[in-house]
């Protein structure tokens, strides 16, 4: 549902191309609960210019939160939480001899009173959810939804936890793993 000029909600920022392949499960999530986003690839060290205007159009836009992907030294969410106020999700990438833990650790500690939340390493399925819940504080509809998505994970696990109280843990144990 990638549309940039219908009620986009989620600005998605991702440092590099690269970047594609861990958020496309976050796309397929906005898609399956109907939550309009856009996608842009904005550098903050080699497009700095560019990830300042993001930040400081993004409200204009339409925009509701931004979730902000980035590998290596990942200044971007950073960076598009100094220009706008609205909440900046970071998802750090693994990349580099780090794979990800230099992103992991620029993104977590921000200084006082410019917040990035961050979710775990290409964790792409969480910031879509966190950013759909965000939207969600003020609308029903998408409320609902997270609640009935919320009671197909309760649903799956008492599934499990009954298929492991009837076979035991011996009949369980690589068959059948959360």
């Amino acid at each position: 549902m990638f549309k940039e000029d219908d009620g986009v909600k989620i600005g998605v920022v991702l440092g590099s191309d690269s970047d594609l392949k861990v958020v496309e499960k976050a796309f397929a999530i906005w898609d399956d609960l109907e939550i309009p986003y856009e996608v842009d690839i904005i550098s903050a060290h080699r497009s700095p210019e560019l990830a300042a205007e993001y930040g400081t159009t993004a409200i204009e836009r339409g925009i509701n939160v931004i979730v902000a992907a980035a590998g290596l030294a990942a200044h971007l969410p950073g960076v598009l939480a100094a220009y706008t106020v609205l909440p900046v999700i970071g998802l750090p990438i693994a990349a580099g001899p780090l794979q990800g833990t230099d992103a992991l650790y620029s993104i977590v500690q921000m200084p006082p009173g410019i917040p990035v939340a961050t979710v775990g390493i290409d964790n792409a399925s969480n910031a879509a959810y966190l950013a759909a819940q965000i939207l969600a504080v003020n609308n029903p509809d998408l409320s609902d939804k997270l609640s009935r998505y919320r009671q197909t994970l309760r649903g799956k696990i008492t599934t499990k936890n009954a298929a492991l109280r009837e076979r035991g843990l011996a009949g369980f144990v690589g068959a059948n793993r959360c």
